[in-house]
């Protein structure tokens, strides 16, 4: 069922938010209408009951009648009807007390609370992504700065090559070497960022129209400074200041020198014949409009003649006609006692300004990185807790309508129609079904964060490893699969023996662990040098499980690519009951070929591992199912989330037949792939199926890649061994074309993965036929062998099937969220039974070839 937790997300986070709260905020009108309907019964129920009881006055005014006949049945009649007035006027101001005290007060407390609880988790969620949008527009900038840094500095390299060169080598006049030089064309900070002047941002295009006006409308003249000159182009800081009030809405005098100082530090003023660059209102200080004023508005610059010989200190540093520069603009630079960088060339200025952009952009992606995770973690627990308001508020509104009529029930049962009719509409409310309705045709999204990775300027993913590409974070650690993928499968193969029965096993995938737990361990392995055995030893298993689905959903694309996501549909909406499971899987082994090894081989590798889970705990249909749905979103997602989308289930069915038809899917894959890497002839042949190189890498690397490719096919390696009973022809040849050879120094236990004797006498077949047994029980054969995964292989551990690891001094950290279940009795050893040397690939921790 979805929850809060998992239904109202979206890519910029406020739009799930803002639906939910949306929904929240009608829930608190509901509770006021409720509330005014008892209130004004109440109110009814007391003036009614009041002017029953002024019948009685009305009618003891008229003097005899009744009260002169003391014996007369007539009066006793009389007598009836007057005291049932007075009873019925009791009734309806009891039935008024009794609605004010049962329901509209206690009611209206309670409809007070809820309202400031659903009041506060929305205004806590809007901080957080106001700081959270802020953050990330600093690291736009950051990035930018970085970039424009890098720029400059490649620019500067250019430059110390081709400008020292012999004027008649052939490299300083070749032409093709001006074309062959990469230029980054990076857009000009100035000109695409927008600009703050006085607190609000402009966009190029209208501080181009604010200076062309201001330009045009403000006197503009020439300002003799003595020593000094003659400056062209000056306004006077009053004459500005007027005009920033008159148009552009400047309220006081403080703003409009907050939007003159904003004009100054972005290069379009500077104050002359002073020390300083301030702006103020006076008439008295003059400022020269600069030539990026005059470039930018694209007006004529007016410009006279030199009257005087300048000199070095005459020189303008901005290229302006101007003689002289301000006492400010000369001494600026000059700083001979107090200089950080003495003896600093050009070049070595500008590598250090582009080092120092790019720590501070790193230092910017960590900390929008931090704010994102405290985001989703505050999500988490407010969703969760207004999942429990809503629910209570339901509850709520069913109490109230149940007393409500208990209220009127318990004084008048002359109106036990109504009470029953109201007793058949309260129970006619269903909390459950509210709330499930609510998320069905609300949700926005299920949890997928969206990771801001740091981009560095030449293309390395050294620095992060979730939210990187598959294929990419698979290459810089050289692998097939990613290392925090196979580290993680590991450790979890090598802690399985160490849980109490097979209901603990499976559970590890299915606990509900708090996103803080997850992110404290994502925080220690996301740069990608710290994942090993002994950071995870740190925390309890569920936890590591945990993080592994989230790297997956944190990557840009799924495991399986969401371009893909549309023929997925096809496949199911199409052969519900015309096609043979047979075409089915054939048409799921095709569409997969289509995928990157790296993804292939990732998919290879977690589906052996829940397979062997499965099939050694003997899991039933109900947990398959349950993982099946926790597993779905990290393997499969569509490009984009919709109404639509959030109801299909087309991942959860490839991932039940991805776990029921492993070895054909994968066996015939891995088959295609050895015949398409082994060569027809020494040319090549027109067979031979050649791997698409990526196009990030170079013509260098490539025949790098060939040549080392030739070198490994004319390699002669021993032959794989015998291929496993249980698998067939096809898995056999795959798994010989991916043999690796045995790692050096790693562990040798590992959790088992053959469940199934050779001979399949005297044992139960599951449903498909194949052999079962028991959960940890000891394989029958001896010639079982385990089944070839690539590119991370197990081998069946001599002597034992869980071999037990030396205790830890202290013991592993297991708390609460370990499950409960099974014994140690289905742990029994069997070191005493004499096992034959394996068969089969042990795991390998080769480079990837390519």
């Amino acid at each position: 069922m979805s929850t809060f937790a998992n239904a109202f997300w979206s890519p910029d986070y406020a739009g799930g938010l803002g639906v939910l709260f949306g929904k929240l905020q009608q829930g608190v009108q509901e509770n006021q209408q409720v509330l005014t309907i008892a209130r004004m019964r109440a109110d009814t129920e007391e003036l009614y009951g009041a002017r029953l009881g002024d019948i009685l006055p009305a009618a003891d005014k008229i003097s005899g009648g009744f009260a002169k006949d003391e014996g007369a049945s007539t009066r006793k009649a009389y007598e009836g009807v007057r005291s049932e007035m007075e009873e019925a006027s009791k009734n309806h101001r009891k039935i008024a007390s009794n609605i004010r005290e049962l329901v509209v007060n206690p009611f209206s407390r309670w409809c007070e609370a809820h309202s400031a609880r659903i009041q506060n988790s929305q205004d806590a969620l809007q901080n957080r992504i106001k700081q959270l949008d802020k953050q990330a527009d600093v690291v736009r900038k950051l990035r930018s700065q970085y970039y424009n840094k890098c720029r400059l500095v490649e620019d500067m390299e250019e430059e110390d090559k081709l400008g020292f060169q012999d004027p008649q080598s052939e490299v300083a006049q070749s032409p093709k070497l001006k074309q062959k030089v990469p230029t980054i064309k990076e857009p000009d900070e100035d000109e695409d960022e927008p600009i703050d002047l006085g607190g609000a941002s402009y966009e190029p295009e209208q501080v181009k129209q604010i200076l062309t006006h201001m330009l045009e409308t403000i006197k503009m003249g020439d300002a003799r400074v003595p020593i000094l000159g003659t400056y062209q182009n000056v306004s006077t800081g009053a004459d500005i200041t007027e005009y920033i009030q008159k148009y552009l809405n400047a309220d006081n005098v403080a703003y409009a020198e907050e939007v003159g100082q904003d004009l100054i530090s972005h290069g379009f003023l500077r104050l002359i014949g002073s020390v300083g660059n301030t702006f103020a209102n006076s008439s008295r200080m003059n400022y020269q409009w600069k030539p990026k004023a005059f470039k930018v508005t694209g007006i004529p610059e007016r410009k006279k003649p030199l009257e005087r010989i300048s000199s070095a200190m005459s020189s303008t540093s901005d290229g302006s006609d101007s003689p002289v520069v301000s006492i400010n603009d000369y001494l600026q630079n000059w700083n001979p006692l107090n200089n950080p960088h003495p003896n600093e060339t050009p070049a070595e200025k500008l590598k250090r300004e582009a080092s120092e952009a790019d720590e501070r952009y790193k230092a910017g992606v960590r900390k929008l990185d931090s704010f994102r995770c405290l985001l989703e973690e505050e999500m988490f627990l407010h969703l969760k807790f207004m999942e429990r308001c809503e629910l209570d508020r339901l509850k709520a509104i069913k109490a109230v309508i149940l007393d409500f009529s208990g209220a009127i029930s318990n004084v008048i049962p002359s109106l036990q129609s109504t009470v029953d009719q109201m007793m058949l509409f309260q129970e006619t409310v269903q909390p459950g079904g509210d709330l499930r309705y609510l998320l069905e045709n609300y949700r926005t999204g299920p949890f997928v964060p969206r990771v801001t990775i740091y981009e560095n300027y030449y293309n390395s993913v050294d620095e992060q490893t979730f939210g990187v590409d598959l294929e990419a974070r698979a290459r810089s650690d050289r692998k097939r699969v990613p290392t925090i993928v196979t580290s993680i499968l590991m450790f979890l193969d090598n802690h399985y023996p160490d849980l109490e029965g097979d209901e603990a096993r499976r559970g590890i995938w299915l606990v509900d662990v708090p996103l803080q737990e997850t992110h404290r361990l994502r925080a220690k392995i996301n740069t990608g040098k710290h994942i090993s055995p002994e950071v995870f030893e740190d925390f309890e298993i569920p936890v590591v499980a945990s993080v592994l689905k989230l790297y997956l959903l944190e990557l840009p694309d799924s495991l399986v690519s969401s371009h893909v996501y549309e023929i997925v549909k096809t496949i199911y909406a199409s052969t519900a009951s015309a096609t043979t499971d047979e075409a089915r899987i054939h048409i799921i082994q095709s569409t997969l070929g289509q995928l990157r090894l790296a993804n292939i081989a990732t998919l290879d590798a977690l589906t052996t591992h829940f397979t062997r889970l499965i099939d050694l705990t003997s899991a039933d249909e109900e947990y398959v199912a349950a993982l099946a749905n926790a597993l779905a979103p990290c393997v499969l997602r569509p490009r984009q989330e919709s109404s639509l989308t959030m109801t299909e289930r087309w991942n959860y069915r490839l991932l039940r037949d991805l776990l029921a038809y492993k070895d054909d899917i994968f066996g015939e894959l891995k088959r295609q792939s050895s015949n398409a890497a082994r060569p027809t002839s020494s040319a090549g042949g027109d067979n031979a199926r050649a791997r698409a190189v990526s196009t990030d890498e170079s013509t260098s690397r490539r025949a790098v890649f060939e040549e080392r490719q030739r070198a490994i096919q004319n390699r002669s390696r021993a032959p794989s061994p015998a291929p496993s009973p249980r698998i067939g022809s096809g898995q056999a040849v795959a798994g010989a074309s991916h043999r690796r050879d045995k790692s050096t120094g790693g562990p040798v236990t590992r959790f088992p993965v053959n469940t199934t004797p050779t001979s399949a006498q005297n044992s139960p077949t599951d449903r498909r036929g194949t052999v079962t047994r028991h959960s940890l029980e000891v394989p029958g054969s001896v010639e079982a062998s385990p089944v070839t995964v690539d590119p991370v292989q197990y081998v069946q551990p001599p002597g034992s099937r869980f071999p037990r690891k030396p205790t830890q001094p202290g013991g592993m950290k297991r708390q609460s969220v370990i499950l409960q279940g099974g014994d140690r009795s289905s742990m029994a050893s069997v070191d005493s039974q004499e096992a034959p040397r394996p068969v089969g690939v042990e795991l390998t921790d080769k480079p990837m070839d390519d």
